[in-house]
């Protein structure tokens, strides 16, 4: 099988991965940067640590390749449009203007109502085809007590087939 039809095989794979929608967010220290993500999951609980995967044409990406610590914020259905907003033509400052964004005393912007928000110092990237993957020891985390992820599925978001309520909130 030639590369190129590898790579169409693997895209349409790929599709039938269904995968909660992220926003990875960081800063330089005088610019701020969010991206909608997919490309996330968990690497070692000892120490408490997960991957995001960057292309190298993202706007975080330059920020993130000089050691910027970042925030994967885990979006719930209700949070479509800023999953729209930040994979859109809108770009830089202007992916902040909507959505409930906080800081953390360490500089990284984050999402005070996303499912989870997962704040991170980075340690460690490297880089691989048009991607970087970026190592992230997790610091804190803020979550909501209800659970209605956002899914990507198939070129569509959707979502589990009821909202459940987390563990903490049942107990």
């Amino acid at each position: 099988m030639n590369d190129v039809n590898l790579k169409a095989d693997m895209l349409q794979a790929m599709r039938r991965l269904a995968k909660s929608v992220t926003i990875i967010s960081t800063s330089n220290g005088s610019e701020r940067f969010a991206m909608a993500a997919t490309a996330v999951d968990s690497l070692s609980t000892e120490p408490p640590s997960l991957l995001i995967c960057v292309n190298k044409t993202a706007s975080p990406h330059a920020a993130l390749a000089t050691g910027a610590d970042f925030c994967v914020n885990i979006l719930g259905v209700d949070q479509q449009d800023l999953a729209n907003l930040c994979s859109g033509a809108i770009k830089g400052e202007a992916r902040f203007d909507r959505g409930n964004w906080l800081t953390s005393p360490g500089g990284i912007p984050y999402l005070g109502d996303a499912q989870s928000a997962i704040l991170c110092r980075q340690d460690g990237h490297f880089s691989y085809g048009t991607h970087t993957v970026f190592i992230g020891r997790i610091l804190q985390i803020h979550t909501t007590d209800t659970i209605t992820p956002l899914v990507y599925l198939d070129g569509s978001y959707t979502t589990t087939a009821k909202p459940t309520p987390s563990l903490a909130a049942a107990g």
